[in-house]
């Protein structure tokens, strides 16, 4: 895992360089520019990465949720099977603007999901609505796509607690991803240019045709070895594992927004939601 707090690498540069379009073929529709993609919306953790994310249905007036990983959870990775649901909680976080400026403290009163069986998410509730964010800051949340990501898409990994913004493409999707205890399935494998760093957890992975949130990056093989803490493995349908020295892994966040109503009440048992159940 990317682990959740670092205590050096202070003088870390914001690789935030736009990708050039594609030339259109002659009468070919043109391809839609990028949008800008900055900190505004996300949040920095005492030790991980996160975001204000809303689902395409929420309402204005609905509780903000915070995303992160799993294993930022503030009680402690949870176990391999293991899913939380409704955990008093009083977190903070710090709300960034687009400069990445702390502008305000969120606090949580409910770990509305957590887990790292098959995926690697928190979401938290918090005391606040999205109106009232937007009335005080300015700043709207993130909104995560309900569509499954492509490969090939260009994409930024926004890390709020290092204020570092990483620009890579989405190499592939791995089958499973095996690390210590804990496997994750159909991960979002970056491309190299994504080194993504401790403190990192949690951050938003967005696509930068959309604006919306597509992943949540989670881990990294560090230093080469199979299946181990901090050296994830991929392990494909016929059971071959293949080891990626140096580079880093997201866990994809389209299968949350059908888990959640319009008022961002945790709903397990509906039509479509396939997230792991308690």
């Amino acid at each position: 895992m990317n682990k959740p707090l670092l205590a050096a690498l202070s003088g870390l540069a914001i690789a935030g360089a736009g990708v050039v379009p594609a030339v259109a073929a002659p009468q070919a529709a043109p391809k839609a520019a990028a949008v800008t993609v900055d900190f505004a919306g996300t949040v920095s953790l005492s030790n991980c990465s996160g975001s204000v994310i809303r689902f395409p249905n929420s309402t204005d007036t609905s509780p903000a949720l915070v995303l992160t990983n799993g294993h930022c959870l503030e009680t402690g990775f949870p176990a391999a099977g293991q899913v939380i649901t409704g955990q008093s909680s009083t977190r903070t976080f710090g709300l960034l603007n687009s400069a990445g400026t702390k502008v305000a403290t969120l606090r949580a009163n409910q770990v509305v999901y957590s887990t790292m069986t098959d995926t690697d998410v928190t979401i938290y509730r918090t005391t606040t609505t999205y109106a009232a964010i937007k009335s005080a800051y300015n700043i709207s949340p993130l909104t995560v796509s309900a569509t499954h990501p492509t490969a090939g898409t260009a994409i930024k990994v926004v890390s709020g607690y290092w204020k570092t913004i990483y620009s890579c493409n989405i190499d592939g999707f791995v089958y499973r991803l095996k690390e210590g205890s804990w496997t994750w399935k159909d991960s979002v494998r970056y491309t190299s240019a994504c080194n993504t760093i401790g403190g990192t957890s949690g951050s938003p992975v967005i696509d930068t045709s959309t604006g919306q949130v597509v992943a949540v990056n989670n881990t990294g093989n560090e230093d080469g070895e199979t299946c181990t803490v901090d050296n994830p493995c991929e392990v494909d349908e016929n059971g071959t594992v293949t080891v990626r020295e140096g580079i880093n892994y997201a866990e994809e966040t389209y299968n949350i927004p059908a888990c959640f109503t319009s008022a961002n009440v945790l709903a397990l048992s509906a039509s479509g939601c396939t997230l792991p159940k308690p």
